[in-house]
């Protein structure tokens, strides 16, 4: 009882850490975005947004306002800071991210004050969230599901599907029709994504492929401990460094870059592209899925060809005989009936024996 109580307690507490320090950490630091306009103009800028938020911006320069436009709209930035028309302006792309247009909000009205104006700075929504689903409540809650649908996928199929080449199919299958079902959800339903049905289809069938896959050739490689390290890496890393509820960016240290390594995070990217940015800034995830899928189909083909399998030798011959009746059987419920001893063979094979 102690050493289950103390696992249970180990275990509450790294879900916790896992799951709740990235959003207590998470803060601005070098975000990416665009400051257009004259370089005198921009040079007098960046000081006031480092005095705002130090170290919070990675600011690229460029010459007019249809630049910083095509850079968001590419997903190379966040939003802009557009001062080329002489009157400031900051520019957002909520579908990208809400936390950091809500950031570039504020930064807004801190210029506005810091020219001694006393007047916000005009904020324009260049890439927006769908009417329906203005806060993006929908993609941040959607990669939990991803995760969940490819860890169910491994277990069912370990479970239920023996080779290797069968457990791959079914993966593939699965993450085709699970795309289709969540993207019409997401899509149709609670109208949080825009774009290409097709398109999101994809992105989320890759996801859950990548993370199924994954799983099960872990599985396939190293049996149930193997399973759940897979487990391990999707749910407890994977997800709270996806990144997908806030940016990437806004993860403390390193840990969102380690997010866009992963599945979950990778896909939560890449469905952001596909819905909002028709496609801009994919390339990144899409390899980073393609990979974790390759490497799982890799190991479970692998684990496969490994696995012993079991011959026609591996028989149990039973002698013949009466069975003996315990006396006291008339005053049992059951009757017991002594197997005769000793059995007369046991052939040992590589995949099992009888004790």
């Amino acid at each position: 009882m102690a050493r289950a109580v103390a696992l249970l307690t180990v275990s509450i507490s790294l879900l916790l850490t896992a799951f709740a320090w990235p959003s207590v950490r998470s803060s601005v630091h070098d975000v990416p975005i665009a400051v257009a306009g004259p370089t005198p103009a921009v040079k007098r800028i960046t000081p006031l947004l480092d005095q705002r938020l130090p170290d919070g911006f990675e600011v690229t320069e460029v010459a007019d306002t249809a630049a910083a436009e095509r850079l968001i709209r590419d997903r190379e930035v966040y939003g802009a800071i557009d001062l080329s028309s002489g009157t400031p302006q900051v520019i957002t792309a909520s579908a990208g991210s809400t936390a950091v247009a809500q950031t570039l909000n504020r930064v807004a009205t801190g210029l506005g004050q810091a020219q001694g104006t006393g007047a916000a700075v005009a904020a324009r929504d260049l890439v927006p969230l769908p009417a329906d689903d203005p806060r993006g409540a929908g993609l941040a809650a959607g990669v939990l599901p991803l995760v969940m649908g490819g860890l169910l996928a491994a277990l069912l199929l370990t479970r239920l599907v023996r080779g290797g080449v069968r457990r791959v199919t079914g993966a593939l299958a699965f993450a085709v029709t699970g795309g289709l079902a969540m993207a019409a959800i997401l899509q149709f339903w609670f109208g949080s994504l825009d774009g290409s049905y097709w398109a999101n289809c994809g992105a989320i069938a890759l996801t859950i492929a990548a993370i199924a896959l994954t799983i099960l050739g872990f599985e396939s490689l190293l049996g149930y401990v193997g399973f759940g390290l897979g487990a391990a890496v999707m749910m407890l890393i994977g997800n709270p460094l996806s990144g997908t509820a806030t940016a990437p960016e806004m993860l403390p240290g390193w840990s969102g870059t380690l997010g866009q390594l992963l599945p979950p995070g990778a896909g939560g990217q890449l469905l952001r592209s596909t819905a909002f940015f028709d496609g801009h800034g994919a390339t990144h995830s899409a390899t980073v899925l393609a990979i974790w899928l390759t490497l799982g189909t890799v190991l479970c083909l692998a684990g496969n060809l490994r696995r012993p399998t079991a011959t026609v030798e591996d028989t149990v011959a039973l002698p013949a005989g009466p069975a003996r009746i315990r006396p006291d059987a008339g005053r049992s419920s059951r009757n017991w009936v002594q197997p005769p001893a000793p059995f007369a063979a046991v052939r040992r094979s590589r995949c099992w024996h009888l004790r």
